[in-house]
């Protein structure tokens, strides 16, 4: 009878499964039901479930890492090739955490969802953001608070890596303070648009624990030292800027993917980015410039301040990090 040109069943196959779905609803084996093919858009379904359309567990990967350390560039470099899905901080990671703390167990009705069920709904959380994405390409999520996350993570896609793009911790928190500065005339959000305060202020706001730079680094720590970390790739801000072509071979080694012939001279920015900038009152914030180019200049922080920082750079020393943990 042939095979069906989209789930690749037989086409008697097709008859008999839907033969015998109407026979038993009209109340088993009711004379003269004939049998009902599935046609085009149910075949379809099945065919991108069967494939993984739907589920991005042979599809995706995760950008965390510190901030102020290149993870736009390489979401702008990424981004050229067609078959690749990537930008900024997107509200997949807060969905997450919104899923977790649902299904815990301060919510009572939490008593009737089973481990299965519970991680079933967060690789929904996935599932559902990218389904009009994966389907045709790779997903790169951004979040700094994958490194944090990264049990879960192995557990619905053994096949993810996190790329960690890595700075030397002085010149994050420099940036983060150069970029205050630029915005002379802007509040911004970072520091919950406040006009008061002092370098010092907005260095310890930024470095504690649950700061900007702060949290991200002891995520990172945390990943790197954990049992999952030959999942981690660490990109160093200084490989990307210098050598973007050299540092992308290996990302595309780490991952798995055929090599892209990127061009770091011609990127293009996001203008979805810009615009958050804009609201969060920080212009210039998730700003890439049209080619890659390292940057050269004197700090701006006060001499204390840089040096408090200027020695946390621990990936630096391979030997104080496990073997698993690819630095690039």
């Amino acid at each position: 009878m042939g095979t069906c040109n989209w789930c690749c069943l037989s086409a008697a196959c097709c008859n008999i499964r839907f033969s015998d779905r109407r026979t038993n609803l009209a109340g088993g084996g009711a004379a003269g039901i004939k049998p009902i093919l599935p046609g085009p858009s149910w075949c379809k379904l099945r065919a991108s479930r069967s494939k993984g359309g739907q589920d991005v567990q042979n599809g995706i990967h995760f950008i965390s890492g510190l901030p102020r350390a290149g993870s736009t560039l390489l979401s702008a470099l990424l981004r050229q090739n067609p078959r690749f899905s990537a930008g900024m901080t997107s509200p997949v990671g807060s969905i997450f955490n919104a899923m977790l703390a649902v299904t815990s167990a301060r919510n009572e009705g939490a008593v009737f969802i089973a481990d299965d069920q519970r991680q079933r709904l967060l690789r929904a959380c996935f599932d559902s953001y990218y389904a009009n994405i994966h389907p045709t390409q790779v997903v790169f999520d951004t979040n700094r608070q994958w490194t944090t996350k990264l049990p879960a993570l192995v557990r619905l896609f053994p096949r993810a890596k996190v790329i960690c793009c890595v700075r030397n911790p002085a010149w994050v928190i420099d940036s983060i303070e150069n970029l205050i500065r630029r915005n002379a005339f802007e509040l911004s959000g970072i520091f919950n648009f406040e006009p008061g305060g002092t370098v010092y202020s907005r260095v310890e706001g930024v470095s504690k624990g649950d700061g900007m730079a702060g949290f991200a680094w002891n995520a990172l720590r945390e990943a790197v030292y954990g049992q999952q970390a030959d999942r981690l790739v660490l990109v160093r801000y200084e490989s990307l800027t210098t050598n973007p072509l050299g540092t992308l071979a290996r990302i595309y080694e780490a991952i798995g993917e055929p090599l892209f012939a990127h061009d770091p001279e011609n990127l293009e920015e996001a203008r979805d980015m810009l615009e958050f900038d804009l609201r969060l009152g920080t212009p210039g914030l998730h700003h890439v410039r049209s080619a890659v180019r390292p940057e050269k200049r004197l700090t701006v922080l006060p001499p204390d301040l840089f040096a408090k920082f200027e020695r946390d750079a621990f990936w630096e020393d391979l030997t104080q990090i496990p073997a698993s943990v690819r630095v690039i």
